[in-house]
Parts: C-alpha cells; sequence; structure tokens
C-alpha cells in the first residue's frame, strides 16, 4: 500500500524498504535535496547493516553496524571528527580520532550494556576478514543509547555472534528506520524513536557531494517536542507512561549521531560537521540534558588510500603455521603475532 501524500516523491523518500511512511510522505516540509535513497548510503561506500533481537515481552534490542568504505575497505582509514554534546554516554575508539583524526573499519552502535560485545565483535569480524589488519592493534568504535524501559537489558541478549551479524548483513541501498537494529528497544520525546536516516547533496566549487547521516535517537522530554517549528509536544502530553517510570532529570536520554560525506574534509572540518548536529536536534525542540548522552562521529570517505600507516617493510612479517594459541576461527595461515603469543608493541603511525 503507498503511503498517503507520496505523490511526486521517490520511492525510497516516501517509504522505507518495509513500506513504513517516512516524514515527507506525511507532508512535513524539509529543506534541501535528499541524495537517492535519502539515507546515509548516499555516500558512495557506506554500508548499514541490522540485528533486530524480538523475543517474548521484554527483549527489544539489536545491534546496527555501520561500514564507511564497505566491508572490503575496513583497513583504509578515514578522516575523521567526534563532538560530545553531553558525555553521559560511551563511543569506544575516540581518543585515537581526536589523537590521530582518522579510524579504520566499521563502527556499531547496540544498547548501553552490549557495548563491550560489540566492540569484540568488530575484532572478531576483523579478524576473520582482514586477519592482516589485526597484527598490530585495533581501536574498534562503538557505540550506544539506553533501551532499558523496553528492553531487558541486563539479560545479555547481544551476543557477539549478533553483532557481527549486523557486520555481515550490511548493504547499500534503501535503509529501514524505526525499531530496527540498535535502535529497536528506543525512545525519543517519549514516544517510540530508534534508527533513523537522511541524506542532502551540497554543491562547492562545481562538484556536488552527499552528506549522510544515521541516528540512533533515545532522547527528549514529550513537552520539548517541536515539528517543522511548531511545539507541538505539550498537545500530546496525555498518554504518557513514560511520565511516572522515569525518575531521572526531564530529557534524560541519549543519540548517537553517524555522519559521512565524499567531500574531502580535513579531521578538523569534520570535527566541526559533527558539531553541527546539536544544531539540527535544537530544531527537534531538545535542549539537551545534564544526564544525556549525546555523542557525534562525523568522516569523510573522500581521498581512499591517502592515509597510510606506517607498515613494516614488505617481507618482514614472519610467517609461521598456525599453533595452539591460535583462535580455531577460520583466520589467516600466515599471522604477525610472534609464535609466544605476545602481543606485538604498537607500531607508530602517520595521520
Amino acid at each position: 500500500m503507498t503511503p498517503a501524500g507520496t505523490a511526486g516523491l521517490p520511492g525510497p523518500h516516501a517509504a522505507t524498504p518495509a513500506g513504513k511512511p517516512r516524514a515527507r510522505a506525511l507532508g512535513i516540509p524539509f529543506g534541501g535535496t535528499p541524495a537517492r535513497w535519502n539515507a546515509i548510503t548516499d555516500v558512495p561506500g557506506v554500508q548499514v547493516g541490522y540485528t533486530t533481537l524480538l523475543q517474548g515481552d521484554c527483549v527489544r534490542t539489536g545491534v546496527t553496524a555501520i561500514h564507511p568504505r564497505g566491508p572490503g575497505g575496513a583497513a583504509d582509514p578515514v578522516a575523521a571528527g567526534f563532538f560530545s554534546q553531553n558525555g553521559n554516554g560511551e563511543m569506544t575508539g575516540v581518543s585515537w580520532i581526536e589523537e590521530s583524526g582518522t579510524f579504520s573499519g566499521p563502527v556499531a552502535v547496540t544498547n548501553t550494556h552490549a557495548v563491550g560485545i560489540a566492540h569484540a565483535a568488530i575484532v572478531a569480524w576483523t579478524v576473520r576478514h582482514h586477519p592482516r589488519l589485526t597484527g598490530a592493534w585495533l581501536l574498534p568504535v562503538a557505540a550506544e543509547t539506553w533501551d532499558g524501559y523496553l528492553n531487558d537489558i541486563n539479560g545479555h541478549h547481544v551476543t557477539e555472534q549478533a553483532a557481527i551479524d549486523a557486520l555481515e548483513s550490511a548493504a547499500s541501498g534503501p535503509v529501514e528506520e524505526g525499531s530496527v537494529g540498535g535502535g529497536t528497544g528506543m525512545n525519543c520525546y517519549q514516544f517510540k524513536g530508534g534508527s533513523g536516516t537522511a541524506s542532502r547533496l551540497v554543491g562547492y566549487a562545481g562538484t556536488t557531494y552527499s552528506v549522510g547521516v544515521f541516528v540512533q535517537a533515545n532522547f527528549g522530554s514529550r513537552e520539548e517536542l517541536t515539528i517543522a517549528g511548531l511545539p507541538v509536544g505539550h498537545l500530546l502530553a496525555d498518554d504518557n507512561p513514560m511520565a511516572e517510570y522515569f525518575a531521572q532529570p526531564a530529557g534524560a536520554g541519549s543519540v548517537i549521531a553517524i555522519i559521512a560525506t565524499d567531500a574531502p574534509l580535513l579531521p578538523q572540518q569534520c570535527a566541526a560537521l559533527a558539531r553541527r548536529v546539536t544544531l539540527g536536534l535544537a530544531r527537534t525542540g531538545t535542549t539537551g540534558s545534564h544526564f544525556s548522552g549525546d555523542l557525534f562521529l562525523a568522516f569523510s570517505t573522500a581521498n581512499p588510500g591517502g592515509i597510510t600507516p606506517v607498515s613494516p617493510p614488505s617481507g618482514s612479517v614472519p610467517k609461521a603455521s598456525m599453533t595452539s594459541c591460535d583462535s580455531s576461527r577460520g583466520v589467516s595461515s600466515t599471522r604477525s603475532t610472534p609464535l609466544s603469543c605476545k602481543a606485538p608493541r604498537r607500531p607508530s603511525s602517520t595521520p
């Protein structure tokens, strides 16, 4: 069934792959020109995958995976910048991002108590698909928001395999929204929240670039909600079970935003782009909360191969047969780790 109000809208702009109407199909006006999918995957190379866990009445959670250069490009770093609007949250790997202005490998977004599992899953996935990359060290990016209102967050329902499944399922093209992946159990403005995405085409110096955003939304008080400039939240205050559930200050929650572009930005420019997320969130009504974790990561996929860590000379990596120290997973038969299984010292790298 075609959603009402979709006349003249490209299919992916009107509805999600599952047929849910998107905001434009409801007649909500937005500025700018979306790219083909109106999704973060409009940035060439970016792929998104989900694992959604729905079990009984109390398991509503999952994992979202984002590959900046696709699964095959995990070893090619991207220029990146990070911004924390408020730090009551977690995004791993940002110390190195702020130091070097880069990161490599996929990003995972899940619930608060599954960050370590998602982090470990990225390592396991990389061992499987890019074993040479794991011979030095990995600093995966795993982020979270809290889904404990709808989900049994302490039940350890997100497993390493569930996170690997999200990484393996990633694809380009239209992206599902709402209660999927890491956003399955999230709330926003005390309505059902979750996963969302959009894109815009931006022209500069005669070239058109894509900017895409993915958000895991879990923030805001009902009365703050603003849609297209209209403060509608206070008109929708009835039937709000969350108002009695929480003892935290109004607006407590979290939001993770991942911003991708193919524009050739420097790391400092990526950080400036990440800071602009605060302006977009403010247009939806939120004023931010001290008890919220609002963490934003922006990266540029331009200039593939342009950020190359210092590597050992060709042929200098020792080869050896698999030993009892090796994982039983399917990894390469050659290794750069000494046979004693002691981790090698981290080589210096040049951003």
